[in-house]
Parts: structure tokens; sequence; C-alpha cells
């Protein structure tokens, strides 16, 4: 069993009897010189009072042992609390010894709900596509991506009809389903004809409109509190919401038949066993919200959990607010094929390895930028040549760089091994990994390789269960956790030669350094995964 900081923090916090969580995982570098976790001392006070803590819990924290618990060195008490050391040579074999159980999602034991991710954004066309709603398609897309990994059953609606909408999505690498044929409405236009309120004063509709339904009921029954608007009277029934509906109502319907996963339907496929997770932009929520009203109304059968993820607005710094997504994408591009031709002083528009490159440089800075600050937040776009700079910490453009020097680096190696100057690889379970003491090291291992799994699960975790129409998601947590593991590697391969002189004595460090940014490595590249990017072998 692979080790896991959650599991270790569980144990470190029941050795110390009953109450809540005390202990903490440390991150800062200065921090990691001389302690791992960190029990602070006023909780400690409050537990214990006054007195120190007992010698037997501190015995038996030395000693904890259990499925997924780090094993430990040293536990002390320090003027900020409770310290405790791992044995980090033993941690560095456990782990760099199962690369491939720490660089992938943890699968849960039982299937979790089935989830509808429906994005209503992309209904229109591209160029009608506002920055806020391009933010909401990232979002659903990367949110897919994360539940798809930890095997949770996903249905995307819409199916986008709009001809250019596919072409658009592919450049942004969004991967989504394209319509085949359009759901029947029959059965919910009956149901709305015998629900429709007799029109009032006259009132004129517009074409293809077939009159009102009013939700004042299902707003009083439901519960303000639960988060819909109180203003919210009537809906005005069209046929194109009609077609809506019916898209909702025959993905939750046909559930099982979506082959393309893999995935068997669960013997409770029903609506009641499924959640409904609408991915709008702030502009579009209180459409959104009747048209949750609508369903509830017209179908019997619609799914009792319906939760809205808001997309905070977009404001671009220095721009008209009018900046369409396409102009952003075409914008970026030029930005990034400028920035390489004055790096390399020559125009490679006409290489089509290199445009390609540029393409992912663009989608890379544009999902970065989006996908960085929490979804319900106000995003600042700043458009100015620097943000797609490699020099820049914060960028996706960074990020990619630090993935073609990653690629690089075991490409040299290759070549040197294939020249003879370097032996082949040995197998990892004869690596001394005693020899990794720069505490560069430790930090991309206990601060990115161990804890991955478990950022992955928080990406993917839906609070399904809780009260009230909103639901927050993580889906910034990747896009921060790539520019920091970028920036930890940067600093550590700008100050440590990997690939030494070939002398026999120098190559059991080089090894085990070398598996240490195989593990950085595979872990980079199940990152980018997330967000639908390739990994670069160069920029």
């Amino acid at each position: 069993m692979r080790l896991g900081v959650e599991e270790t923090l569980g144990a470190l916090n029941a050795a110390l009897g009953p109450g809540g969580p005390v202990w903490f995982k440390e991150t800062r570098a200065r921090h990691l010189r001389v302690r791992d976790f960190l029990a602070p001392r006023r909780a400690l006070e409050a537990r214990f009072g006054d007195d120190q803590v007992p010698e037997r819990v501190v015995h038996a924290i030395v000693g904890l042992q259990g499925p997924g618990v780090a094993p430990v060195l040293s536990c002390a008490p320090t003027p900020a609390g409770l310290a405790l050391q791992l044995r980090r040579s033993a941690v560095f074999e456990r782990v760099l010894g199962a690369v491939a159980a720490y660089a992938a999602p943890t699968v849960p034991a039982a299937p979790g709900p089935r989830v509808v991710l429906h994005c209503p954004a992309l209904r229109g066309s591209p160029c009608a596509l506002r920055l806020s709603q391009l933010r909401a398609v990232l979002v659903a897309d990367h949110l897919a991506r994360a539940l798809h990994a930890h095997r949770v059953s996903v249905r995307l609606v819409p199916a986008v009809r709009d001809p250019h909408m596919p072409t658009f999505l592919q450049q942004l690498r969004v991967d989504w389903p394209a319509a085949s044929e359009r759901a029947a409405t029959e059965a919910l236009r009956s149901r709305a004809l015998a629900e429709l309120t007799p029109a009032r004063n006259a009132e004129a509709l517009p074409p293809g409109a077939l009159g009102r339904v009013y939700l004042k009921e299902l707003v009083d029954e439901r519960g303000r509190t639960t988060g819909y608007d109180p203003n919210l009277d009537s809906c005005l029934v069209t046929e194109d919401l009609l077609a809506v509906l019916a898209e909702l109502q025959q993905a939750v319907q046909d559930w099982a038949e979506d082959s393309s996963l893999g995935l068997a339907a669960a013997p409770d496929a029903g609506a009641d066993s499924c959640m409904v997770v609408h991915v709008v932009s702030c502009e579009e929520e209180f459409q959104q919200q009747k048209l949750d009203l609508l369903w509830w109304k017209l179908d019997d059968q619609a799914p009792l959990r319906q939760k809205h993820l808001v997309c905070g607005p977009v404001k671009v710094a220095g721009a008209p607010g009018t900046l369409t997504a396409p102009e952003y994408y075409e914008l970026r591009h030029a930005q990034v094929c400028k920035a390489s031709a004055l790096k390399r002083s020559r125009d490679l528009a006409q290489d089509s390895a290199w445009m390609e490159i540029f393409r992912v440089l663009s989608v890379a800075t544009i999902k970065f930028e989006m996908l960085s600050t929490a979804p319900q937040s106000q995003l600042l776009l700043a458009l100015a040549d620097s943000s797609i700079s490699t020099k820049g910490t914060k960028s996706g453009t960074f990020v990619m760089y630090n993935c073609a020097r990653l690629a690089t680096l075991f490409e040299s190696y290759k070549c040197s091994m294939e020249q003879g100057l370097y032996p082949t690889f040995p197998p990892v379970s004869s690596l001394d990994f005693s020899l990794l003491h720069d505490e560069g090291e430790w930090l991309l291992l206990f601060n990115s390789i161990l804890p991955f799994p478990d950022l992955l699960s928080q990406t993917a975790a839906l609070p399904c269960t809780a009260p009230g129409l909103h639901i927050t998601a993580r889906t910034e947590m990747v896009c921060k956790f790539l520019v920091q593991l970028s920036m930890d590697f940067s600093s550590y391969y700008n100050r440590v030669h990997i690939l030494g002189e070939p002398r026999p004595h120098l190559f059991g460090q080089m090894f085990a350094r070398l598996q240490l940014l195989r593990a950085v490595r595979e872990v980079l590249h199940t990152g980018l995964a997330m967000l639908g990017l390739p990994p670069l072998s160069h920029i």
C-alpha cells in the first residue's frame, strides 16, 4: 500500500487521544530542514493543559505503524510544539520504488454518484462565447477529466451542434461530444401545454414560444434558503428550452450506454442515483435556475439533486469587455509566436512541428490563466506579453518549459548511455536512496510526489450531499500544484548538476536522483493530462 499524507496525519492525531485534529504537514523549505509535521504548542496546551505531552504518547507516536503511515524517525518537544521527522531514506525508498502508485489517482473502493455535467455555454457558437463562458467550459472539461480519472461515471451535456464549435474545442484541447440527433421533446411539450398559464392582458408571445409556466410555488416549496433567486416567478417555455430539457432528460434516462467510457451501468442507475451539476457563468445562472425548476415541473423523474457550479466574472485589464473567446485565443497564440521568433531570431511560422508546439503553449497559457483561480472567484486577466514568458513562474508556459527540461535531461542521459559514458539504468530495488540528502530532493518528494494522489482526489471531490443549490469545486488545485512543482524543480535543477562526470563512484547518487526526477516527470505528465495538455519534449 502506498504511503499517504492523510493516512499519516490520521494516525498522528489518533495517537494524541480523543479530540479534534492537531497535526499539520509542513511545506516550507525552512521548516522542512528540521521537521516534517508539527503539533502546535497552543493546540497541545488546549488538549493536555499546561503539562507536557505524556511520555507514553510521544513513545507511541515514534512507533507508529499502519497502512499508509510513513515511518517516523523522531518526535520531540520544541518551542513551536511537538516536531516530528520521518525516516526520510525509508520514505524515499517506498515512494520511488513504486512511482506508478503515486503518479495516478486513487481509485475509490466503491463507485461514487453518477454525474451529469451540463455546460450551457456550449449551446452557442464560438464567436459568441464570452470569456466568462469560456471559463465555465474549461472548468467543466477539467472537472470531467478529474471525475473520469476516479472512475466516476460522467455524462457531458450538451452535445455541441454549432458546426464551428467542435473545431474550436479541439483547438482548446477540450474533450466534449458532438451532437448526433436531437432528443424527443413530445412528452415534455404535452406536459408543458397542460401547465401553461393563459396569457395575461393579451400578452404577445415571441416566435417559438408556447406560453408561460409559473414557478413561484416551486421556489416556495424548495425554499428560498436553498439559493434560488426570490425574484423567480415564471418561465417562458419555448421549443428551444424544451430541447434543452429533453437532452438533459435523455442523459439521465439512457445513462448506461456510454460505451466510449467502458463503464457498465449501476443497478440503481435511475434519476435518484445521479447528480446534475450545471457549470454556468454568473450571467447564465438566473436562466439556469428557471430551467431547473421547469424540469422538476414537467418531469416527475427529474433528478432530485441539481447543483450549480457558478463561475465568477472575468475582467480584462486595459481591454474592452467585448473580447470573445476566439479573439482571446488568437491574441495568446500571436504572443507565443512573437516571443518564440524573438528568442530564436527567426520566424517559425512555416515549421509545422513548431507551430504545433506554439498551439500547445497558447492553450497552456489560457488554461492556467483561467483555472488557477477558484472558479467561484472573480478572475482578472492581464493581456500583456509577459503572461506567456518562460521566465515568469506563474504561467502555463513556465510549467511547459520545465516539462521540456525534464524531457531534455532524460534524452541527454539516453544519448550518453548509448555512447558508453553511463551504464544502463539499474533495477530500482538496487538504488541507494540514502544518497538523496539535498533539501531540494526532499522538497520535491514530500510536497509534490507523496501528496499528489490526495490532491487529485480533492480535485474530483464534489460535496454531493451538501445543502443548498450551489456547489464548489477545487478546480484550481492542479494548476497551482503544477506551478509550485515547476518552481521547486527549476530551483533544484538550476542548483544541482544531475548528470555528473562519468565516474563509477558517482553513479549511485546520479541514478537515485534520476529516479526521483522520473517520479517528478510522471506526476507532471499526469497533472497536465488532467488539463488536456500533452507533455512537450522541447520549447
